[in-house]
């Protein structure tokens, strides 16, 4: 009888690798998942979508209830600045009727001073004529009027210097120079009297003269002869740009002559005159 040959047993591990693909945990963890989702559910939809709802309107209330107060703060601060600035113009208005006032009680009794002798007339003469160049008195007359306005279309501004304002500070500017070239003796730019040291300037959509806001219409009254300074503005560089710019972004211009005009006096400044520094 031949020897049987004895052979080597296969091991059981390696018999469960070649037939066994997947480890018995994750076989397990996965029935686990199925019965947990087949497995009714404690807590209704209903009730999880009940409580959601009710967490994003709580979130909803408090960002809205925050965004309302900030908003009541800014109009607060809004309106506090408001009635600061009218509080300050007020207060302005008073101070320069006092100045007027006491101005006029000056020169009243400066008057009735220099009156008394033939020397202090003529200084007096001398006085009233440096007043009537430096503007500070006023004045009454014929004379033109120039008004310019915004246009009626705010694509106009928009399409001429891309804020809410057509008119520019260098248009009223040139009206201004030409109208004193044109031979006017005084000039007003809506009620304010450009004397000297007085700056036409242009601070965003905002007009600025003497540091004061003004608005359109731009009344520019000029005192003097009219048909003369009629004349010679219509043929001034001023009236070529501003008739181009009416034609080109519908801003209002008119000329006109004026029987009667009256000016108030300018505000006085200090000025200042340069002298030729002597040897060292």
């Amino acid at each position: 009888m031949a020897e049987q040959v004895r052979r080597n047993p296969v091991p059981s591990l390696l018999t469960s690798l070649l037939t066994d693909h997947l480890d018995p945990g994750y076989a397990g963890a996965a029935a686990e998942r199925s019965a947990q989702h087949t497995r009714a559910s404690r807590v209704p939809v209903a009730l999880w979508l009940l409580t959601g709802a009710l967490v994003i309107g709580l979130i909803f209330g408090i960002a809205l209830s925050r965004l309302a107060s900030g908003a009541a703060a800014v109009d607060r601060a809004g309106v506090d600045a408001s009635a600061a600035v009218r509080a300050a113009q007020n207060r302005s208005a008073e101070l320069e009727a006092t100045r007027d006032e006491l101005s006029e009680q000056v020169a009243a009794e400066r008057d009735r001073a220099l009156e008394s002798d033939a020397a202090g007339g003529e200084l007096l003469d001398r006085l009233s004529a440096v007043e009537s160049a430096a503007g500070i008195d006023s004045v009454s007359g014929p004379g033109l009027s120039v008004v310019v306005t915004e246009p009626t279309d705010a694509r106009a501004s928009a399409v001429r210097t891309g804020s809410g304002a057509a008119v520019l500070d260098r248009d009223i500017a040139a009206v201004v120079n030409s109208l004193w070239a044109s031979g006017a003796e005084a000039v007003s730019v809506n009620d304010i009297r450009v004397g000297p040291n007085v700056t036409i300037r242009q601070a965003g959509g905002a007009m600025l003269l003497d540091n004061r806001p003004i608005g359109s219409p731009y009344e520019v009254h000029a005192i003097g002869p009219p048909q003369r300074i009629q004349v010679q503005f219509v043929v001034s560089d001023a009236y070529l740009r501003m008739s181009t710019v009416a034609q080109l972004y519908g801003i209002g211009f008119s000329v006109r002559p004026v029987d009667d005009l009256e000016l108030g006096p300018a505000i006085v400044r200090e000025s200042f005159e340069a002298k030729e520094a002597g040897p060292r």
